[in-house]
């Protein structure tokens, strides 16, 4: 199972899904990312999903980023 765990103060907001990931969700740090990972061997589809998620991850943790340098 998926989970998507972040903090915005001292919430922890969690998600399973990551559909249910609100693209503008305000956060100070990701504290889990744990997509779905089929089992091998993958599809052709398999493997386009699967090359998105470093993206995903890449985009959080630049978003993360700009916010701890935006408190300073």
């Amino acid at each position: 199972m998926a989970e998507f765990v972040f903090r915005k103060g001292t919430e922890l907001i969690t998600y399973t899904n990551w559909e249910d990931v609100p693209t503008d969700l305000d956060f100070d740090h990701v504290i889990k990312f744990i997509p779905d990972i089929p089992s091998a061997p993958h599809t052709e589809e398999e493997h386009e999903e699967l090359e998105q998620w470093h993206d995903r991850f890449k985009t959080l943790m630049e978003k993360e980023r700009a916010r701890s340098r935006e408190k300073k």
